[in-house]
């Protein structure tokens, strides 16, 4: 049983969508789609600026055990 518009409660003319404007979602969706365009465009820069390894890089021993590696094996009883 469907209700007409005129035999509705007054408070039923609240739930009617706006007009015009900018809802807390659209709001939401807008911002979401822009920081999505932001980060595409900010990474084509970002890659042109990682710097390569060379094959001696990536071989070389890279642990060192220090003073402060100690102090930390001392203090956690390893």
């Amino acid at each position: 049983m469907t209700k007409s518009p005129e035999t509705m409660p007054s408070g039923a003319a609240a739930t009617e969508k706006p007009a015009a404007g900018l809802d807390r979602r659209g709001f939401f969706r807008v911002g979401g789609a822009a920081a999505v365009v932001a980060a595409a465009a900010v990474v084509p820069a970002t890659e042109d600026a990682q710097a390569s390894e060379t094959a001696s890089e990536r071989t070389k021993a890279r642990y060192r055990e220090t003073e402060h590696v100690k102090n930390f094996y001392r203090v956690n009883r390893y």
